[in-house]
């Protein structure tokens, strides 16, 4: 069992939200420790890891050190400040780091190596090895390479971020003294150099075969020793105070920048030496407690490219997505997927069902439908061959009225989103950046159609996940279809709200923030507040202030509230006089768990049934647009109970939380309980 905390004084009453995501992480890592998972899911789950800890550093703990060097005494909400964060942050990193790195040496490497999977070195291969891997070298290593020696002429080298470099000591000729250099390791040439030995795939990283090779870099000169080392950068940044007009040229001239920003991070081999390491301690203005040392091969989003190796013995089963029905193919009749939807809502789960065989479909078929008058869409993240897009195109080249609300400042997707926008706005299409203060985060479609009756309908779609045919196979998400005249009339005025930069808090059914989502979430909570009251929600972040103390106030009137939290939690569950009716767990399996679920009430009945974009955060909730659909079929509302349930079930990849902010493994009985498992084999009946 885990501890709760005692009776909770002010601060006692949530939980750092940095620390709760730093804590996700390490769920992730800990996929890496399931035995019944192949060997390269396993590897996967460690690129996972280096993947989230990467932006959390350049998010989350460079807006640290930030409030760090600005002098902000204020506390968080757990009583810490900013230096207390960083030290904590700092502390459990390296023990996850350490935790990673044995399991890659302890138990991964080996795995692989008894499946024909070997890392090496240059000084394990044999003499014709190392020739074959030199004349390679040549040709295809080494024209792309540029060493950069510091010297008085020579000032130190800008460091980009996340990238990969050897540090090099050098003696010249002459010299009684030692100089540095840096060599970039190229990104674009991928980081394993594969070598076939006796039917055995040796993989070595590129870092050493540079490594071997540097006397062809630097002649004449005596290579004193080298190691590797990596950067990382503050990456975020604020867009305010200028005109939307303007709002695209600043956003691209803020990701240009970004690679200037602060380091907040350096990791470096522990053999690197001191006199290495003092140099780039000083030329990058870092304190010594933000050297990271970490054993080769650094930056382990590498495995990523092992995970993608052809060996789909050492893999899950690949997953082919059901197809929805009523999306099926409609031959020459391009009314009839639209007659299919009319008067009737159909809910869609990704990856279970098909992306590609619903949303995809219905958007490809408005753009040729000669009957679809407008078609609306928002952009927030999406692949830079987004079929979405295409089609969008093609309808504003066939002169319909095609708008599309690109949100410019979705982090790490600027790039393509600044693509897109230039791509539809050359073909006619309306494209609308957004608010400058607010984020669009909300995942609307709006079709207007004049169907066959001469009566012009909307059909809307309001979706949990991102219009990204990529992530919709690896991430959990929900799609509602609706042709409800209320609901799509909302779309409909939500689409000019943010079109025509107005506000309005009026709608019939839709929930919206931050006019109305938060009022009415802290209402329907509040109407639980009473014995017997039920509320259960699925998201992916809890940490608003106000929600967190009405579900207090509702576990405390005797309310029982279950919360299916992905990642961050900053309530405390389980605490006498608190939230002692309140329980937490969490799901990290295969696909990352993104659907936004709320129930409020006991059942189909009596119960309010919603799904939307929006995480129970300060950001979302209070300065990002989002949008929440009632759901209000009770076929579909049976639907999201089974879900419910299941999650509340699982015992397969659950964890639950503490008061003091554990998290503890649930513990399978049995066969237990495997949500996604499950959700897999009802939609294989399906497909039957």
């Amino acid at each position: 069992m885990c501890p709760t905390t005692p009776d909770p004084s002010d601060h006692e009453r949530y939980l750092d939200r940095e620390a709760s995501e730093l804590e996700y992480h390490a769920r992730v890592l800990q996929m890496a420790t399931r035995l019944e998972l192949p060997v390269l899911e396993r590897l996967r789950f460690l690129a996972i890891f280096t993947t989230l800890t990467d932006e959390f550093f350049r998010v989350r703990v460079a807006g640290l050190k930030e409030q760090e060097a600005a002098g902000v005494a204020e506390l968080s909400r757990a009583g810490h400040t900013p230096s207390e964060q960083i030290d904590h942050l700092r502390t459990r990193f390296r023990e996850l780091v350490a935790e990673q790195r044995r399991l890659l040496e302890e138990v991964l490497l080996p795995s692989l190596a008894v499946e024909g999977i070997r890392f090496v070195a240059w000084n394990d291969l044999t003499a014709s090895r190392r020739d074959d891997l030199s004349a390679r070298f040549e040709e295809e290593v080494l024209p792309v390479l540029t060493p950069l020696a510091v010297g008085p002429a020579h000032p130190f080298p800008f460091i980009s971020d996340l990238s990969l470099s050897l540090g090099v000591v050098l003696q010249r000729p002459g010299d009684a003294g030692e100089s540095f250099a840096r060599v970039k390791v190229p990104a674009l040439l991928g980081r394993f150099v594969s070598v076939e030995h006796d039917g055995e795939m040796q993989l070595l990283p590129l870092e050493e075969v540079i490594g071997a090779h540097l006397d062809r870099l630097f002649p004449d000169v005596r290579i004193v020793d080298w190691h590797t080392f990596r950067v990382t950068r503050n990456a975020d940044y604020e867009v305010e105070d200028i005109d939307v007009e303007d709002l695209l040229d600043a956003v691209a001239e803020e990701i240009l920048g970004r690679r200037f920003g602060r380091v907040v991070r350096l990791e470096a081999e522990p053999g690197l030496p001191d006199s290495i390491l003092d140099t780039l301690v000083t030329e990058m203005g870092i304190a010594r407690e933000d050297v990271y040392r970490v054993p080769a091969p650094l930056d382990l989003t590498a495995m990523w490219d092992l995970a993608d190796l052809d060996r789909p013995d050492l893999k899950l089963p690949s997953w082919d997505p059901v197809p929805v029905a009523e999306f099926a193919d409609t031959g020459e009749d391009l009314g009839a997927l639209f007659r299919r939807l009319r008067g009737k809502d159909v809910l869609v789960h990704h990856p279970y069902e098909s992306f590609t065989g619903s949303v995809e479909t219905q958007i490809r078929a408005a753009a040729a439908d000669p009957r679809v008058i407008a078609m609306k869409q928002t952009l927030y993240r999406t692949s830079g061959d987004s079929r979405i897009m295409q089609s969008l195109i093609r309808a504003a080249e066939r002169g319909k009225q095609a708008v599309v609300l690109d949100e410019l400042k979705a982090r790490f997707d600027e790039e393509a989103n600044i693509a897109w926008a230039r791509r539809l706005e050359e073909v006619g299409a309306h494209v609308v950046y957004g608010f400058v203060g607010l984020k669009t985060h909300t995942k609307t479609a709006l079709i207007v159609r004049r169907d066959e009756d001469g009566k012009v309908r909307r059909y809307g779609h309001i979706a949990t996940g991102n219009y990204n045919a990529k992530t919709a196979t690896s991430y959990e998400d929900l799609g509602l279809f609706t042709s409800d005249e209320d609901l799509t009339a909302d779309l409909g005025e939500l689409f000019n709200q943010l079109t025509g930069q107005t506000t309005r808090d009026n709608y019939r059914k839709l929930l919206v923030a931050p006019v109305s989502l938060k009022r009415r979430l802290v209402e329907l909570i509040g109407e639980q507040a009473h014995p017997g009251g039920r509320i259960v929600v699925k998201i992916n972040n809890l940490s608003h202030n106000q929600v967190i103390d009405a579900l207090y106030d509702a576990s405390q009137q005797g309310a029982e509230i279950d919360l299916i939290i992905r990642s961050i939690c900053c309530l405390r569950p389980g605490v006498p006089g608190l939230s002692e009716n309140i329980r937490v767990r969490s799901v990290v399996g295969r696909w990352l768990e993104h659907s936004r679920i709320f129930r409020f009430g006991h059942g189909p009945d009596d119960g309010t049934y919603l799904i939307g974009s929006a995480d129970l955060m300060g950001r979302n909730l209070d300065h990002r647009v989002e949008a929440v659909t009632p759901v209000e079929d009770p076929g579909l509302r049976a639907r999201l109970d089974e879900l419910l349930d299941l999650y509340l079930r699982d015992d397969h990849y659950a964890w639950t939380l503490d008061g003091e902010g554990a998290w503890c493994r649930v513990r399978a009985e049995g066969d237990g309980t495997n949500v996604q498992q499950t959700l897999m084999e009802w939609a294989d009946s399906r497909r039957r």
